[in-house]
């Protein structure tokens, strides 16, 4: 717990018109911002003035002592709710995803997941970032940088089919269903099994398909248009699928088959319409024979 001299400290690098005052609203601070950086609280602070480093180094550790605030790494905080203990009250990965650079989207599988669309709920979250950053294991989560792809970035189109949404007071950016169906297919290493990532895709009720479409140009994969393809055709009825988006798709399709994982190749069956050598389990859906 703090002591007098933990607010001493504080007090000492502030002045006497602006030490109350602080003290209230940073508590106002904390009730809002269940996840923070130091710069957001730079500048909070900073509203009525220059604040020192001191000031808010000191206000930092007066908070963590009294159990209000725990470090994530340097520079990201979580707020602890009153009457929480700080080792075992649970902190919102999610919040904590989106606070792991300023460019921070959350995408992929965690995507699926923060939509409530995935069949599986993993303990590894991953984001994008232009921002090399190592990963950060945190309450039993481990948080995973994705760099964004090139093409997206030489095209200024990095933010394309990016929503933004609020949590818990935290602004956070998570990747659409549009977006989150193309990039799971594109990069199924960051989703898991193909049944992981079909059974969670057919949860999905609609796409814009135009959305889908464009997504896929942008990314400029020819194997990756043939994914997209071929699940929407098997998916025809259910997802309302027209020809004028299939044949978008074709036109994009590989010119010679392409296997739809490099990493499985056997007991592949070539779809020729879509130039994709598939796995015999992904054509039959042999994993529903096991439930």
């Amino acid at each position: 717990m703090t002591n007098n001299r933990d607010k001493t400290k504080i007090f000492d690098t502030m002045s006497n018109k602006r030490q109350k005052d602080t003290i209230i609203k940073l508590g106002e601070f904390l009730s809002r911002h269940a996840v923070f950086t130091v710069d957001e609280l730079d500048r909070f602070l900073s509203v009525k003035g220059p604040v020192k480093r001191n000031t808010r180094r000191s206000l930092l550790t007066y908070y963590r002592n009294q159990g209000r605030i725990v470090s994530i790494r340097r520079g990201l905080y979580a707020t602890i709710p009153l009457g929480n203990n700080p080792v075992s009250s649970p902190i919102d990965p999610y919040l904590v995803a989106a606070k792991m650079s300023e460019d921070a989207v959350i995408a992929y599988h965690t995507a699926l997941e923060f939509h409530g669309k995935a069949y599986t709920v993993y303990s590894r979250l991953y984001y994008l970032s232009a921002r090399k950053s190592l990963p950060l294991s945190f309450q039993s989560h481990v948080f995973t940088r994705v760099p964004i792809p090139n093409l997206l970035l030489e095209k200024g189109k990095e933010m394309f089919g990016v929503v933004i949404h609020r949590r818990s007071g935290v602004e956070l950016k998570v990747t659409n269903l549009e977006r989150t169906f193309v990039d799971v297919l594109d990069r199924p290493d960051l989703t898991g099994s193909w049944e992981e990532i079909f059974r969670s895709l057919e949860s999905v009720e609609f796409f814009d398909l135009d959305q889908v479409v464009e997504y896929v140009h942008l990314l400029n994969n020819a194997t990756t248009a043939a994914k997209v393809g071929f699940f929407l055709n098997q998916h025809k009825e259910t997802l309302m699928v027209d020809d004028v988006h299939l044949n978008l798709l074709r036109n994009l399709r590989p010119r010679q088959p392409h296997y739809l994982d490099r990493s499985q190749r056997k007991e592949c069956r070539l779809i020729k319409e879509w130039n994709l050598m598939i796995p015999v389990e992904i054509i039959n859906r042999s994993w529903g024979e096991v439930l």
